[in-house]
């Protein structure tokens, strides 16, 4: 069993992601449409357990098995299949939930790497998530006293990101309205 231990917002965070986002583009070049930092530790000021969470986007599903393959080669270690949770509401379709999931290589900092289909709707959460958390510090301090309840309530890794998951669902439909209303668009990968 692993144990959650959350960490105040480090700055550092931006830094490591650049160096992981450097080292994902000379792996995957073109396959790799976008690479961006999301998660807790992608939004300033937010605590986060101390895991860089780095999505890598393809153009379609037939880049997954390759870029897979890329990452593998260079020591990134894949778990076993997974998909992301289904979101109350949004299409039940397993394709729209798809992902592959790596773990950094043995002896380097502690980073996850989705690689999901762009379009997708997890591709899509994971960054409205991320946006619409800069853009609104209070909701992001609300999430944070959320994740210090769940820390103490459900502290093992796993059932922290079971009861985490509904939280975040709620936030995605706040997100989904701002940014109907905005016409957002994602933000550059480096913000």
């Amino acid at each position: 069993m692993s144990l959650v231990t959350l960490w105040e917002a480090d700055e550092g965070w931006a830094d490591e992601f650049d160096r992981i986002e450097r080292e994902l583009r000379t792996i995957l070049g073109e396959d790799a449409q976008r690479v961006d930092h999301i998660g807790s530790t992608s939004v300033p000021g937010l605590l986060s357990k101390d895991v860089i969470d780095v999505q890598v986007t393809v153009v379609d599903e037939s880049l997954l098995d390759r870029v897979a393959s890329m990452l593998e080669q260079r020591g990134w270690r894949r778990r076993a299949p997974v998909d992301d949770h289904v979101v109350p509401g949004l299409s039940a379709d397993p394709s729209e939930w798809q992902k592959a999931l790596f773990h950094e290589p043995e002896g380097r900092r502690q980073a996850h790497v989705h690689v999901r289909v762009a379009g997708r709707a997890n591709q899509r959460y994971a960054l409205i998530v991320r946006d619409y958390l800069r853009g609104h510090p209070a909701a992001a301090a609300a999430y944070a006293e959320v994740k210090r309840g769940l820390a103490t309530l459900a502290p093992d890794s796993d059932a922290y990101a079971d009861a985490k998951d509904p939280a975040c669902d709620l936030i995605y439909r706040a997100a989904e309205a701002w940014a109907t209303e905005a016409g957002w668009e994602p933000s550059d990968h480096s913000d």
